[in-house]
């Protein structure tokens, strides 16, 4: 099988209900079609669950990525400093461009996921935070993704896609 390494998992984050105060996880198992458990979208209590106008099912938004690095720029180009939690996205990344990881099938840990549609920031995020944050996020947002294969996601696992 011809995986190359692409980066690693840097933070797991999970809210047990929409607007909960996300909470810092060493490992989590991810259910297929489901999400994370303990998460909000888990049990369909996120706030894009079933939401009008909204074209993805929830199994497509049952897992979403983030990127450290874009912590770094919000910081730096806008002078925001957040915290991992701060993003409300499900897992922090290193090393991994995840929209490069759009359409693609990949691994964390245990679990095969696949990439289903780029995040953009929103206006909730924003108002969780502090103004600027939006535009510093803009095309940085994450990934929204599909659990494909259920397994143990640990801080430290190794992303590859497959």
């Amino acid at each position: 099988m011809g995986t190359h390494t692409e980066g690693s998992v840097d933070a797991i984050h999970i809210a047990p209900e929409a607007g909960a105060e996300m909470q810092s996880l060493t490992d989590v198992r991810a259910v297929a079609d489901r999400g994370l458990e303990g998460d909000r979208y888990f049990d369909r209590a996120g706030s894009w669950s079933g939401e009008k106008g909204r074209d993805l099912p929830p199994e497509d938004r049952a897992l979403t990525l983030f990127e450290a690095e874009a912590l770094d720029i919000v910081e730096r180009d806008a002078g925001i400093e957040l915290e991992p939690a701060d993003h409300r996205r499900n897992i922090t990344t290193r090393n991994v461009a995840v929209d490069h990881l759009l359409d693609e099938r990949f691994q964390i840990g245990g679990a095969v996921c696949e990439g289903i549609e780029i995040c953009e920031p929103c206006a909730y995020l924003e108002s969780l935070t502090e103004e600027g944050v939006l535009s510093a996020l803009v095309h940085r947002g994450g990934l929204n993704v599909r659990i494909v294969s259920s397994g143990e996601i640990s801080v430290g696992d190794q992303i590859a896609v497959l």
